[in-house]
């Protein structure tokens, strides 16, 4: 969805001098932005890049400067972006892309994309008229607040130490200060420091004030932090850590009531971040809508909700599922960057540990961009990940049935870890997920389980792996008794034992069935 009521001004008054600085801006800074798409080389080259129409501003990640003439003359004769976030423009981009009438805005070499596209994300879902830097309802005006309260400079960071928020920096931000807000980890003599002295630790205890002193060996000015704290559901439990609060001191002493503002900011910011958590933004709500995730009796209103995320109702979609139950790591940010630079019309909801990617007009190459994907978050990040696709989905009215499937084998994969390849379609999963949701029915209700297979389990183990080898050998015996380890003969006189203790015959196709059932079922 385009959002409305945020000018690019606002935007990069968001986002701070420490990441992006305004090169040139031909008609004015008032201009509405409300959506952002990723540009590589690779799109230029191969003619992929998507048109100014789709988005308000773009990044341009790695792409040369002959690229870039190419690419901004192109938006020229259609309908120019508002901005483009450069690193390092050269005068001859500046100098076209301003005769288009587009902004140019250069980025810090030094930022990562991810943290720039994150904020920028953050700044379109969740403010609207009137809610930009407003304290009470939104981190960047709660921390522009504490820093005008405190007298210093001011970042909010979350649980994983990622900036969320800031103030406006200035010429007296220490390198610690810059390197966060840009998305580079501090300097390691830094982090070293600050860990040595369980800095850390404090914060992460209790909702005090932590003092950390000035080290001007390492260019660190002091600062103030305080721990930000979830209310606990109960008195049972306690509040969970979720935050930091960090004040840089300047030149300018910090206020004499510098902590207790802190407190009272720190309870502030707990109730904004568990908001925003709690509330997606309305285009995110739209996109759970389409993928059936969120609970209503009304009926989907497809073609309304298209519009609003200025996509296709009707082509082959896709529908991705991610999951990585164990990592701390932001996948849905991580995945979002990646898709978005695959495909500028890119959708994406959340649910859990699962990041659902849907694409509402895409080709046989998603496949490819899956696997790409997962193998790259496995070697850059470690992450262990499972995806599972469902393509080609029969438009948008196809991606909440598709996301059901999805979830079907990414559940399937959860109770039996390594049944499944990381990367697989509804298609190749078929034939286990769908024995796999039969055991599981059957191991949920025993009235469905032969007991005889129990008893043999617990008086005769031995017999019970027999049988369960037998059966799946297809009553191949010679086979059996290789992967049993044991002379053909064994698994005669075994299976023979077998019968009569079960009193069954193993050649009824109807008792075969049943008993290999009750076996997985049991196992």
């Amino acid at each position: 969805m385009r959002a409305t009521g945020v000018s690019l001004g606002q935007l990069l008054l968001a986002l701070d001098a420490t990441l992006v600085r305004l090169v040139q801006a031909p008609r004015g800074l008032d201009l509405p932005v409300a959506s952002a798409a990723l540009i590589d080389s690779d799109d230029v080259r191969l003619g992929l890049a998507p048109s100014a129409g789709s988005a308000d501003v773009f990044f341009l990640l790695g792409v040369s400067e002959s690229d870039a003439l190419l690419w901004v003359e192109q938006q020229s004769v259609r309908r120019p972006p508002t901005a483009i976030f450069v690193k390092e423009p050269s005068g001859a981009v500046v100098g076209r892309a301003v005769a288009a009438g587009t902004a140019v805005v250069a980025v810090d070499p030094r930022a990562r994309w991810e943290r720039l596209y994150r904020l920028v994300n953050h700044v379109f879902e969740h403010h609207g008229e009137g809610a930009l830097h407003d304290s009470g309802t939104d981190l960047f005006g709660l921390a522009q607040s504490i820093a005008e309260r405190t007298h210093g400079m001011v970042s909010i960071e979350d649980a994983q130490s990622h900036v969320l928020a800031y103030s406006a920096s200035s010429d007296e931000a220490d390198e610690l200060r810059r390197l966060s807000i840009l998305g580079r980890a501090g300097p390691p003599e830094h982090l070293a420091w600050i860990a040595q002295w369980g800095i850390f630790d404090a914060l992460r205890a209790r909702p005090e004030a932590v003092r950390v002193a000035e080290r001007p060996e390492l260019g660190l000015r002091p600062r103030l932090a305080i721990g930000i704290f979830s209310p606990a559901p109960d008195e049972r439990r306690a509040p969970a850590f979720v935050g930091t609060i960090w004040v840089q001191q300047g030149s300018r002493p910090l206020a004499d009531d510098a902590e207790e503002v802190l407190r009272g900011a720190a309870v502030l910011a707990a109730r904004i971040m568990a908001r925003l958590a709690a509330t997606p933004s309305t285009h995110a709500a739209r996109v759970q809508e389409l993928l059936g995730l969120r609970e209503s009796d009304a009926p989907v209103e497809l073609e309304l909700i298209a519009r609003e995320l200025g996509v296709a109702v009707d082509g082959r979609a896709a529908v991705i599922g991610f999951d990585a139950s164990t990592t701390g790591t932001r996948l849905a940010d991580v995945l979002a960057l990646s898709a978005s630079a695959f495909r500028h019309d890119a959708q994406m909801a959340s649910a859990g540990s699962r990041v659902y990617v849907l694409f509402p007009n895409t080709g046989k190459a998603v496949t490819s961009w899956v696997r790409g994907t997962v193998a790259a978050l496995r070697a850059e990040l470690g992450l262990q990940l499972h995806a599972v696709i469902a393509s080609p989905v029969a438009g948008l009215s196809g991606a909440a049935g598709a996301r059901a499937e999805v979830d079907r084998v990414l559940d399937s994969a959860e109770r039996h870890p390594g049944t499944l390849a990381a990367v697989t379609s509804l298609a190749e999963s078929r034939t286990t997920v769908l024995l796999d949701e039969i055991v599981t029915a059957i191991a949920t209700d025993e009235r469905l389980i032969d007991p005889r297979i129990p008893a043999l389990r617990a008086d005769e183990p031995v017999l019970a792996e027999t049988l369960g080898v037998y059966l799946d050998s297809f009553g191949d015996v010679a086979g059996a008794a290789q992967q049993l380890h044991v002379h053909p003969n064994t698994v005669r006189y075994r299976v023979r034992r077998i019968e009569q203790l079960l009193s069954a015959s193993l050649s009824d196709p109807d008792v075969r069935l049943l008993l290999s059932l009750s076996l997985r079922a049991t196992a």
